[in-house]
Order: structure tokens, then sequence, then C-alpha cells
């Protein structure tokens, strides 16, 4: 399906091609594991066969476990992907939008989309109806696949949209409008072959992140993106057929689509799909399925600390070798009293939807005490070295490298660089103005001994707000804040947070003689926000700091919040 959006003009198309190369070289210079994920699927299903490669716990069951060998997932990727063809009318390069969770059905549809060529679009269910409709519309989505739960959301977000053609439902019934999409029902029939045609250049994944604009940005990740990344975590944490990791992260997001997905099936693993995160069946699952490895955010590892079982430890667990955790903002006494707490290493990282998922990692073989001083000594736990298919340097504002020691943005330049924004020349054109994708976020690295460089992520240049492990826009929330009667100017503001890395904050300016309060503030987001972009506090002040140039610095504000740091805000609606 060819886009009518432009992407980037000729000049930032020769930056992105650049920002894409890893040491020089293209990624058609070097051999991938596989020619695209279709073949992936279908050869490590054909080696694996019998044994299983998903074990799902589903939440709306009481948590019943269903295993599925590598075999059986080939049968019901190759009916569901029959199922895209012949009942949805999708062919190689159309987009696939999903408002699905955590369960094994969407681990085969979006296994099924891939062998074929179609483009998946995840939607997090979380969503208003307003931001669904915008990621449908801009992706130029074909068709729409919901859980029951979510199809009225979407039927309501593609109302009207020409380029959506069909609506799909998970189960044996559809809502009016939909088609049934049953997996047990779509049995038999030959395997399917990938088109022929079908590279690692095709485009796989658009995952919709917020940033520091109003609307959410399309990332998009071709085959080659997945495969090289995938190849990348997997090498370097040294993962073998028997390993098996254990997945409760969302599966919308490139963490746990990638990390406990992707990367199992390239290296004939197993992964644990939980429903989602819980603290009182984490360490309990980990120890009975023999797990060795879970992906997490920093937000669950403070879950995990304040609500600890004495009769369940990890130091007993002897398959269980570590955590891996980034996806934000990690401090070095959250990361302290979890390894103190539990005898657990944390492998930290950093990456971002826009470089797949991973760029880097603390090695998994220091020594205790080089662990310690790289996650403790030097007033932020280390992100690690760059992996594998990637480079990462420290850039001024006017793209100059720095050196050791020096504070500067976070850039990368490798293999598992996005193809770029979807229809966004303008972000583009900045995003890639010196020839590597810079992240935006400010850190700097310190050489070990062995001259390798371990980076730091001291904060963000750009004002992104990561709740949870989750973007969200500061822009988003202005228009809602300066929308209430009563108000004269309001900002969103992410303040540090024990529990989520960060949370929202609202800084407001009254009209004059406006008797405005926190209640009322915060009960007008609550009619236009979800839960989660929320602001959970609000501080009422005069004066706005503000640049040179008349821009508002979220930074300075900051230090207002500081007294909720500890505090952890609930949904009134899930008591």
């Amino acid at each position: 399906m060819s886009s009518s959006q432009q992407h980037a003009d000729p000049e930032t198309l020769a930056r992105i091609a650049q920002a894409q190369t890893f040491h020089g070289r293209a990624l058609d210079e070097t051999k991938l594991p596989f020619r695209h994920l279709g073949e992936m699927i279908d050869r490590q299903c054909d080696v694996g066969r019998d044994r299983p490669y998903l074990i799902a716990y589903r939440d709306d069951t009481g948590g019943r476990r269903e295993e599925i060998t590598y075999a059986r997932m080939r049968d019901r990727v190759d009916a569901v992907a029959r199922f895209m063809q012949e009942r949805l009318g999708l062919a190689k390069g159309d987009r696939l939008a999903t408002l699905l969770v955590n369960e094994p059905e969407t681990v085969v549809i979006y296994f099924a989309a891939f062998k074929i060529g179609v483009v998946v679009v995840p939607i997090n269910v979380a969503e208003e109806p307003e931001r669904i409709r915008y990621i449908l519309e801009h992706s130029e989505a074909r068709a729409l696949i919901s859980h029951a739960d979510t199809a009225a959301r979407g039927a309501e977000a593609a109302e009207g949209l020409v380029a959506l053609a069909t609506l799909a439902q998970l189960g044996p019934e559809g809502s009016p409008g939909f088609e049934p999409l049953d997996l047990e029902a779509l049995t038999g029939g030959a395997p399917l072959t990938p088109p022929e045609d079908l590279t690692h250049r095709d485009e796989a994944l658009i995952v919709y992140t917020s940033g520091t604009t109003a609307q959410p940005k399309g990332v998009v990740l071709v085959h080659g993106n997945l495969l090289i990344d995938a190849w990348a975590i997997s090498h370097w944490h040294g993962f073998r057929p028997e390993d098996r990791l254990m997945c409760v992260l969302p599966i919308h997001h490139v963490n746990g689509m990638i990390v406990t997905l992707l990367t199992p099936m390239l290296f004939g693993g197993s992964t644990v799909l939980c429903g989602r995160f819980r603290t009182s069946t984490f360490w309990s699952r980990i120890r009975d399925e023999r797990v060795n490895v879970v992906s997490v955010v920093p937000t669950l590892l403070q879950f995990l600390c304040e609500n600890r079982r004495e009769d369940l430890h990890p130091r007993l667990f002897h398959d269980f070798r570590y955590v891996i955790c980034g996806a934000g903002p990690l401090t070095v006494d959250l990361g302290q009293r979890f390894e103190e707490a539990f005898g657990v290493p944390i492998i930290h990282g950093y990456g971002l939807s826009e470089t797949t998922c991973y760029n880097c990692f603390l090695p998994i073989d220091l020594p205790p005490d080089s662990h310690r001083a790289f996650m403790r000594d030097h007033g932020f736990p280390s992100i690690g070295v760059p992996i594998a298919c990637n480079e990462m340097a420290i850039h001024d504002a006017e793209g100059r490298a720095a050196g050791a020691g020096v504070r500067g943005e976070i850039v990368v330049r490798g293999w598992d660089v996005m193809r770029y924004y979807f229809g966004r020349p303008e972000v583009n054109r900045d995003t890639f103005a010196h020839g590597w994708f810079r992240t935006g976020d400010e850190g700097f690295y310190k050489l070990d001994e062995a001259n390798r460089p371990f980076f730091f992520i001291t904060g963000r240049l750009k004002e992104l707000i990561i709740r949870g492990g989750v973007n969200i826009s500061p822009f988003e929330i202005d228009e809602v804040l300066n929308q209430i009667p009563g108000i004269a100017r309001g900002l969103a503001v992410g303040f540090d947070n024990d529990w989520y890395g960060e949370e929202v904050g609202a800084y407001v300016k009254r009209d004059s003689g406006a008797a405005l309060d926190e209640q009322a503030v915060l009960d007008a987001c609550r009619g236009h926000l979800p839960f989660h972009k929320q602001p959970k506090c609000v501080v009422f002040g005069e004066e706005i700091p503000v640049t040179s140039t008349g821009k508002y610095q979220r930074i300075k504000l900051k230090p207002l919040f500081e007294r909720w740091k500890s505090e952890q805000f609930r949904d009134r609606k899930k008591r």
C-alpha cells in the first residue's frame, strides 16, 4: 500500500540513511539471521515443533494457564493470516490497527500480519477515542481488530474513516459491523508461504509514541529493524533455546513485543505471557515456570519493593538470573533497594521505539563490585554499553561529539534506527539533523579499564513525561488545562515520583479574581483525560519561567512538586 503522505525531503532522507549505518555499513551489507519475520516464524516453528513457545496466563479466567507449542503457533499464525487475506482483504503493505491486550491471540495476530507483510499498528487500549481515531486516520489503517471489551470504542473512533474498510472482533460473535475472528474455529489448511517479494526492508510495525508535540508520532520500523535488535538483545544476554523469559509489560509497546515475544522466537526459547503485572503472582510465577529473565520498568521494581513476601524469595530460585530494566527513569536509590532486598541483579538498559527497542545494557558478566559501582557511584545508574547493532555518542547542540564525562544529548546510529516518523517531514528534519538519531535525552559516558563507554542518562532535553514507562506529551494536557474556566495559563509538569518514575502535576496561574481550587482543576481534567495522563496535584502561582525567546521552562517548575515525590496516586475508579 503506497502512502499519500510525505515523510521527508531528499536531504533529510540522506541523513536518515546515514543514521541507519553501523560503523559505516548499511544493514544491506550485513547478513541477517533471517530474510524477514515470516521466514523466522516458519523456520523456528519447524525447528521447535513440540517445544513450548508460549505459556499464557489469562487475567479474565482467574489465571488459567495455556501452553502453545511452536508447531501449534505456526498453525494458528497461518490460519489467521489466511483470515486476514480472505476475510479482511489485507495484502502486503496494508496497515492493520489493533486494540488488544496481553493474550495469546494478540501474539498470533501480530505474527500472522508479519508473515504476510501486513504492517501492525498497535494501539494502547487505554487511549481515548479521539486519540484512537487520530492513529487510525494518520496511519491509513485498512482494518482494525478489537477485543470484545474495546470494540465499542474502536467503532466510535473508526466512524466515517473511508480508508478503514473492515472491523474485526476476537471471539465467535462480532458486534454489529464487526467480522468475528474465532481462532479456535480457524483450523486446517496447507502451510502458508510469505510473499516472494517480502524482504527485511519492508515495513513491519508503526508504533505511535507521545513526544513533545500534541499529536503522537508514528514510528515506522521495518522487518530488518526488529530482526537485528532481537538478535543483538539475544546475543548480549547469551540466550539459548532452553531459556525462558517472562512478559509482564504490555505487548502493544516495543519493550514487551521485542524483548519477550520476538527475541525468544528468534533464539528458539519460550515466553511466559502474563495478562498484566501483579505483585501477588510475580515471584511465584517465576518460580513455578522456571523463568530465567524478566523485563520490567522501574515502576514495577517500586511495587515489588513495597510488597515483599518473606516466604517467597528469589534467592531460592536456581533458574532465575536477573531482571532487565529500562523504558523509564531508574534512580540509584530504587536500584539499590531492589538489589539488596531480593539479591537479584538489575541489568539496566536504554532504548526507544525510534531505535526499535534496546540500544545498550550493562554487561551481564560484570563482577559484583563493578556492577554495584556502575549502578550506584556516579549519581545515576549506568544504562550500560551499546549493543552490537548500533553506536551511541554524546553531542552538543550543533552535533559535535563530546568527550568522556561531558554532558550533552544522547544520539544513536545503527541498524535498529527507524525508517522515519510517518508523515512528519518537519519532525524528521530536526530529529536527524546531524546524521544521527537525536533522542532528546541528556547524558554522558565514562570509559572503563577496557575502554568501553558506559553511558548514563541524566535527564531530558525535551519536555516528554515518562510515567511508568509510558510516554506522555505535556502539550496534550496543557490543552485540557487551558480550557478550564478560571485558568489564565496551565502547564503540565512531570515531577520525580518514587512509584512511577515521574508523575503528572499541573502548574496553574488563575484568572484575576477566579476562586478556582485544586479539586476543581483535578475534576475538570478527569472528564477529558485517562487516569495516567491526569494531573494528580496542582500548584498555583503567578510567575511562569520562560527562556529569552519566550518558551516556557517546565523543568524549573519541577521542584515545586517535591512534596509529592513519595506519594502513590491511585485511580479512584479502580478502587
